[in-house]
């Protein structure tokens, strides 16, 4: 056998790193400290990014319940404007960057755009004095906003006809309007004009020949009986093309034996407070007036001129609400049940489980339509639907509970603490309930999207009637839209988009509340 020699070895120098001498090379110490049930599910619930960001989107939803009215300081979701009834959203703000906002797109025929345009143009006239299409274009006060589109046809008679497609702002296009006011509330406004340097007043319209809808006043212009504007040598305007730069209407105003223009008249009353006058008002003004601000309708108006960002926001907070309280109290009689039938077994559970089998084989539309019908009158819609809610609701929470307890029942742990004298009590609450509480607290994160879906199926179905002047829910808002919203779409969009995202958001939640508590993945890395 040959032996080798160590000193004839060569060995690279490269394949070595040097270490000083006054180097020390430690071990890796490794971190021992037990971590917590709850922390534990806290860093495998952080894992799951779809879970973390619905959460997110739930806390965002829910504080915007809550803010929406702190930041809408000037009315409430009771607050009502019919004359701006499901309008479109309307953001200051934007109005003042020069964006348009608060608008629609609507066809026009000749005569319905010279309406619309003349708004602009009588906007203008607060003086009487003539006015020009040119002048009145760039006004604030001009509805018309863009001309999109013009089509032009020729009908059986080979007349040509023309229709429009322009964008025209809602809140713009009521114009002007009649009121009735007493002598105090027009001193009010004459010194609110003087001090804002704003127009309420317009001059009032004759009521003669001229004057085709006395009760529109917006008709302030001169027309023919057919409705056609005329010009102030008596031309009439017919095509929209006649609406040159330079054209300015007769105004139909009533003056006074002077030709001044007459802005108030006086229709009754027999004292200076009970004195009734008749105005006509420019109604953006005039809004601004009553309410110390423009409008400024984020998500827009509902059909009863409501602020649908308020009622959003209160539908948010009265379903959440409901689901909540639902949530809690079936955690609570559930727990109880199903510990209760799942710990002693035997003819307990027996009986226990054909009652719930009896409760649960109870339709809960029926429930609810029964509960809405007989026991609304007496104590409301919303407790008599806690009520129907209360009645089955308890049942799945129940059948989890008694699984978890059959499952712990007789583990070891529990038969050392019954060996040693521990009660019944303390063993139900001390040493098996919290071996459930994962599973129990999944169920009642899911039981939240299953009751706002339910509650808005009934309040669009009309089951139960949720909607008043101080408090909706979203269900109810969805009912409101359903037969106008082809027209309004904004009245849809909002509550549908925000019902889809909490239901969505408590799924993906409670799927990753489910994950974390599962006991199988304790101390799981992934």
């Amino acid at each position: 056998m040959s032996t080798v020699n160590v000193n004839e070895i060569k060995i690279d120098p490269s394949k070595f790193a040097f270490v000083n001498e006054a180097d020390k090379l430690h071990d890796k110490k490794f971190e021992d400290k037990p971590i917590g049930y709850f922390k534990d599910a806290w860093i495998r619930f952080r894992k799951s990014r779809a879970s973390v960001v619905a959460l997110i989107i739930i806390l965002s939803i829910v504080a915007f319940a809550f803010v929406a009215p702190l930041c809408v300081r000037s009315h409430d979701q009771a607050f009502m404007v019919p004359t701006y009834a499901k309008n479109s959203p309307r953001i200051v703000a934007l109005k003042n960057l020069g964006l348009k906002t608060g608008f629609t797109s609507r066809d026009f025929s000749d005569r319905s755009l010279m309406k619309a345009l003349a708004v602009g143009v009588g906007a203008e006239e607060y003086k009487g004095q003539d006015v020009s299409f040119a002048d009145a274009m760039d006004s604030e006060y001009m509805p018309i906003l863009e001309i999109t589109n013009v089509t032009t046809s020729i009908g059986a008679d080979k007349k040509e006809t023309h229709s429009y497609t322009a964008d025209i702002e809602t809140y713009l296009e009521v114009g002007f309007l009649y009121k009735s006011i007493e002598q105090h509330e027009l001193e009010s406004i004459l010194a609110w004009e003087q001090e804002t340097g704003k127009k309420v007043l317009y001059p009032l319209v004759e009521n003669n020949e001229y004057n085709m809808d006395p009760t529109d006043a917006n008709c302030w212009y001169k027309s023919d009986a057919k409705g056609n504007p005329l010009k102030e040598k008596g031309d009439k305007v017919t095509k929209i093309k006649e609406y040159d730069e330079s054209l300015v209407l007769a105004d139909n105003y009533k003056r006074d034996k002077d030709g001044n223009p007459i802005y108030y008249e006086y229709t009754g009353g027999g004292s200076v407070d009970t004195a009734q006058y008749k105005i006509r008002v420019l109604y953006i003004n005039y809004y601004e007036y009553l309410y110390g601000a423009e409008p400024n309708y984020i998500f827009g108006t509902d059909a009863q001129g409501r602020d649908l960002m308020l009622r959003l926001a209160g539908g948010i907070r009265l379903s959440l609400l409901i689901a909540v309280c639902v949530s809690v109290v079936n955690f609570i009689i559930g727990a109880f049940y199903g510990s209760t039938e799942g710990y002693y077994g035997g003819a307990v559970d027996l009986v226990m489980e054909r009652i719930s089998d009896i409760l649960s084989n109870m339709p809960f539309v029926v429930v609810a339509t029964l509960f809405q019908i007989h026991l609304a009158k007496k104590v409301g819609p919303i407790p008599s639907l806690l009520f129907a809610y209360f009645t089955t609701g308890w049942i799945g929470t129940a059948y989890r509970v008694r699984t978890q307890f059959y499952r712990f029942k007789n583990q070891e742990y529990v038969m050392a603490a019954r060996t040693l004298g521990a009660k019944d009590k303390r063993i139900i609450w001390k040493h098996i309930f919290p071996n459930s509480l994962g599973t129990i607290i999944t169920s009642a994160a899911l039981t939240i999207p299953g009751v706002i879906n339910s509650e808005s199926m009934l309040s669009y179905l009309g089951i139960v009637k949720l909607g008043s002047s101080s408090g909706t829910s979203l269900g109810t808002l969805l009912s409101d839209a359903a037969a106008i919203w082809t027209n309004y779409p904004h009245l849809l969009f909002f509550p549908a988009i925000t019902l889809s995202l909490l239901m969505i958001c408590f799924n993906l939640f409670g799927n990753g509340l489910r994950d974390a508590f599962n006991p199988a993945l304790r101390g799981v890395e992934e």
